[in-house]
């Protein structure tokens, strides 16, 4: 059976001790999305990180809550769709500011940048978005699987 790979890093954080729960939960969503031999990478950071990638990559002299650089590419048999990175930082203030917990914030940061490395996009932040729509459904399909906290 083919096997989704993923790789956790981090640039100016410390280790969090739930990364590995944060890559089984991405290849949970590779499976339910019938995505295979993926090699998906995921990037932990703080907000001046994501920041300097926002105003190089997007014009935008700002911090959010996750970029996603898509590659799309083939090496053998894997596919290399790119790259996830996450501000923690701004993780922890759109938790608070949406009142939902770290956790579920999370989840749903790595299913969004997921659904846009599968080639995805969205124009707003309407509810209506097909992409976000579909990000809530598998949010909920995964509503059992915790990254940080068991």
């Amino acid at each position: 059976m083919p096997v989704n790979r993923v790789e956790i890093g981090r640039e100016g954080v410390d280790p969090p001790p739930w990364q590995e729960r944060a890559a089984s939960f991405a290849a949970a969503v590779l499976e339910k999305l019938e995505k295979h031999n993926w090699d998906l990478s995921v990037l932990f950071c703080g907000n001046a990180f994501i920041r300097s990638l926002n105003a190089r990559y997007r014009n935008r002299d700002e911090a959010t809550d996750i970029l996603s650089f898509g590659l799309g590419e083939t090496d053998g048999e894997r596919y290399l769709p790119g790259d996830i990175v996450i501000s923690l930082e701004k993780l922890t203030e759109n938790a608070d500011y949406f009142k939902v917990s770290p956790d579920e914030e999370l989840r749903r940061l790595l299913i969004h940048g997921i659904l846009h490395l599968s080639g995805m996009d969205h124009a707003g932040c309407g509810r209506e978005e097909p992409m976000l729509k579909k990000q809530e459904a598998l949010l909920g399909a995964l509503g059992t699987e915790r990254i940080m906290s068991v």
